[in-house]
Parts: structure tokens; sequence; C-alpha cells
């Protein structure tokens, strides 16, 4: 018989049991592989860094009453997080729909969604930096500390226009806003409104030692009086604060001497016009108990938020006789000082001519 007849032999069978055994492997094999996959994953969700801001301060503000959503859609419109759903999973998985509060929160560069969602819902805000300058009106001083906590303008400027709550801070609705020593003070944005004025209050009264009342006793002068010629003296002398105490010296020679303080930065203030850059006869005949022009003593509020280095100088001011300045005619910045009236006038007629010469107006 030839070979090409020969039949093949079968291919032996691979018994059931070991097909069974080769499935529950690749099985095996598959959850292992889905397992070290969910907890790459997982290890990613709760410890990778998950905020990416290049190093600027990004803070994120979260108002009274705001849900999970609005929670996450203001931290979205940051664009600082990396993986947006991750933070969300991480959220839910820390049940922080149900624990939204209020506050301003730091997104550190860095920050894993663990960190960051643990922070929002413990509520571990970061303090605000409150400070304020350049202030004239209350209105002006509550519309910027509005900026720094969740309160309207218009509320702040109810307190501050408030007869009781004044009283009850040691102040009335004009002298209140002595109570405000500018400064940088740490605050929590979710502080409302009367508690931070009550905050000022604190910091006032830290300000005005024994020591400093003792000085402001030997001018004759209250806290409040001194806060009140301070901005008349910053309003003087906005530039060069080394030349304040002399000014506050001069000014207090005119009220132990009981004459009219004179002080154009008053007028300007009872115009209500701060864009005057001279004044003039027709602003000298307002009627206000700010135009210290018409009446002696100082006006009954401040003009200005006097910083500290102005309370200082009237505190520390210098002993002279001066009774009069004028600014140089060389624009410096600085002031032309006189004992007497016809030195003044003389001072006062070269500035004019200087202020002719440059057409200067209003």
């Amino acid at each position: 018989m030839s070979e090409q007849n020969i039949p093949s032999s079968p291919q032996p069978r691979r018994p059931r049991k070991e097909i069974k055994t080769s499935k529950w492997t690749y099985a095996l094999v598959l959850l292992m592989f889905l397992f070290v996959c969910f907890s790459y994953y997982a290890y990613q969700i709760v410890y990778t860094a998950n905020v990416e801001n290049k190093g600027e301060p990004v803070y994120v503000l979260i108002p009274k009453g705001a849900t999970y959503e609005q929670a996450m859609d203001s931290i979205d419109a940051k664009n600082v997080v990396i993986d947006r759903l991750s933070l969300r999973f991480m959220a839910k998985l820390m049940d922080y729909p149900e624990l939204v509060k209020p506050g301003r929160y730091e997104l550190k560069d860095g920050m894993t969604n663990y960190k960051l969602i643990a922070k929002l819902r413990s509520g571990d805000q970061d303090p605000v930096k409150l400070t304020y300058t350049n202030v004239r009106l209350k209105k002006d001083l509550a519309h910027k500390l509005s900026t720094f906590i969740d309160s309207s303008p218009k509320e702040i400027d109810s307190l501050l226009n408030s007869p009781s709550f004044t009283r009850k801070l040691g102040f009335d609705t004009t002298t209140i806003l002595t109570m405000f020593i500018p400064n940088t003070y740490e605050i929590y944005w979710t502080t409302p409104a009367p508690e931070m004025m009550e905050r000022m209050k604190k910091e006032y009264d830290n300000f005005w030692t024994p020591e400093r009342k003792a000085k402001a006793k030997a001018h004759n002068l209250t806290p409040t009086q001194v806060s009140i010629l301070a901005s008349i003296v910053q309003a003087e002398q906005s530039v060069h604060a080394d030349e304040r105490p002399r000014i506050a010296g001069v000014y207090l020679n005119r009220l132990k001497k009981g004459m009219l303080l004179q002080a154009d930065p008053t007028v300007v203030f009872a115009t209500g016009d701060f864009g005057i850059r001279r004044v003039l006869n027709e602003h000298l005949r307002i009627d206000s108990p700010y135009n210290t022009y018409k009446y002696k003593g100082l006006p009954p509020g401040p003009i200005n938020l006097p910083s500290i280095t102005s309370l200082n100088a009237v505190l520390n001011a210098e002993e002279n006789e001066y009774l009069y300045f004028c600014a140089k005619e060389d624009f410096s910045g600085y002031h032309a000082f006189a004992v007497t009236e016809a030195e003044h006038r003389r001072n006062a007629a070269r500035f004019h001519a200087a202020m002719n010469q440059r057409k200067i107006m209003r």
C-alpha cells in the first residue's frame, strides 16, 4: 500500500477540564488588569495634582446659598482645573453636593482633587487682605469695603448712615469715618457687614493707645479731632509726607489763636467738586460747615481717611511759630511758610504769578 493511502491519525482532543481552567485563567487576568487600571485611575483622581495656575494666586468665591452646581461652575470659570470630570467624581465621593459652604478659597497650584474638595467642604476659607485708601465720602468707603466682603455697598452704606448703629460704636453718622484707620487687615469674605464694622472699631481702639491719647490731649484734641485735622493735613500735603508735621503745627497754632483755618481742601470738599485745581473767591463764599474760610475751628468730620503717617504727623506736630503757608512757585510740591500775613502775601503772589504763567485754570 502506498504512503498516500495511509490514513492520517486523528488529533487528540483537549480535555474539557483543561479548557475550563484556561477560561478561568483568562478571566482572572482580565480582572487583575481591570483592577490595576481602576486602582491607577483612582490614584490619579485622589492623589495626582489637578490644579495648574502657573504660580498666580487664584481664588474662587462661593456666595451664601450657592448650590453644588453653582460652586463647581465657579471653579470651572477659573480655568485652572486640569480634569474637571475627575474633580466632580471626587466631589460626589466626598459628599460635597450636600456640604457646600460659602467662602473665598484659594485654588493652589498642584492641589489634588482630594485636598481641594476637603478644603471646600470644611469651609476652610482663605482670608481677604482688606485695605482702603483714597476715600473721601461714605459712599466711596461702602463701595470699597463691599469688594472685600460678601455685602452690597447699599448694606454697608446704610450702616454708616444709621444713627443707632454708629452710636453703638461711639460715633455719629458724620464722625464714623474717623473710626477707619487705613491699614491692611485680614478678614473673611463671609464676615457680615456689622461684624466687619465692629472689627474696625477694635482696630481703632488698638491704634489709640494711652500714649497716643496723651499726645492728643496735649494738643487739646480728642482722637476724633486728630483724625479730622490729619485729613486736612494729608489733603494739603499728599506728596511729601515729611512736611506734614510742619503743616500740622501751623494749623494747631491757628486753632490756639482762634483763627480761621482757611484750608483750601476743606473748601473743595464743601463744593463736592474734587476736580478743582485752583480755589477761587466764588468757592470761598460757599455756606458749608466744611468751609473753614467762613467757620472757625475744625469741620464736623474728616475730608478723607487720613493715613497713619498723617495721624502721627498731628500727634507729633512740629512746634513752630508759622501761621501761614502756600505752595512754592517751583511746583515742587513743598510749601513756603510764613509767620506774618505780609510775608505770606508775598509768597502767595509769587505762586499765583507762576500759576498764571503756566495758565493753570480750574
